[in-house]
């Protein structure tokens, strides 16, 4: 058993919510309080009705997140955003919400993760925001289509389907960058070349980067946005049990995407 309080201090310090830069409507660390101890956490990817309903259901009093309860922006609280609130304070279940201090994280990060399942071992980061650099970068050589299985099996895994550029059956990957979400734009693609990476394994990214990345030398995998991000919450509720002896749930609930 612990106090929100306890929990909070303890993630904030883990995961340096204060030293990684965010985007404005992350809002890491305690989104929403309680009142009660905890004994069972719920972890998510999203704030959504469905994962409120589900930590709910679990008798969770903490539900903790990568996508927050403001990552849409400032609205107004009427229709399913007043249910998804009403629900959590009748209840009195706690919000906390991590996002880039979770993707980077040497060790409980999205990336670090993801490089981890994939049979990657990290050499480095690119792709910078602010004062850090979001991905991870390594040297391998692996066929392709090898990393490519492995990316489909994890997508598979949570109802995705993995897209790629197009590849020979014969290429292999000498340096490859990871970065977990939505990892593929311009800039990302900019940096993976000047660094000589020439496969990336993103979440997703929008048409136009499998143009550029053809045009770059870049075979791009889209492994699923939610898929890739799966991993470091999970991560999350199994350090909070193994510290402070709650018991967890992991509530899965693809996005599409």
């Amino acid at each position: 058993m612990a106090t929100l309080a306890e929990i909070a201090r303890f993630l904030d310090a883990t995961l340096d919510v204060e030293g990684i830069p965010d985007y404005p409507s992350a809002v890491n660390g305690i989104q929403l309080e309680n009142g009660a101890d905890i004994t069972h956490v719920a972890t998510a990817v999203d704030f959504s009705a469905i994962t409120v309903d589900a930590a709910v259901a679990a008798n969770a009093q903490l539900l903790v997140v990568h996508h927050g309860m403001f990552w849409g922006g400032v609205q107004p609280i009427t229709a399913n955003r007043y249910g998804r609130l009403r629900a959590l304070i009748s209840n009195d279940v706690a919000v906390y919400s991590a996002h880039l201090p979770l993707d980077v994280h040497p060790e409980l990060g999205n990336n670090a993760l993801l490089a981890r399942r994939l049979g990657l071992e990290p050499g480095g980061r690119f792709f910078r925001y602010q004062t850090i650099d979001v991905g991870l970068t390594g040297e391998c050589d692996l066929p392709t289509r090898t990393i490519a299985e492995r990316a489909g099996d994890l997508a598979a895994a949570f109802r995705g389907t993995l897209v790629t550029t197009p590849f020979d059956s014969d290429r292999r990957t000498r340096r490859w960058g990871i970065c977990t979400g939505a990892g593929a734009d311009s800039s990302s693609l900019k940096d993976a070349a000047r660094r000589g990476i020439d496969t990336l394994i993103v979440g997703e990214g929008p048409h136009h980067t499998a143009v550029e990345a053809r045009e770059l030398g870049i075979v791009v995998l889209y492994a699923g946005h939610y898929a890739t991000e799966t991993l470091g919450v999970r991560a999350l509720g199994d350090l909070l049990a193994t510290t402070f002896g709650v018991t967890t749930t992991f509530v899965d609930a693809p996005s599409g995407l």
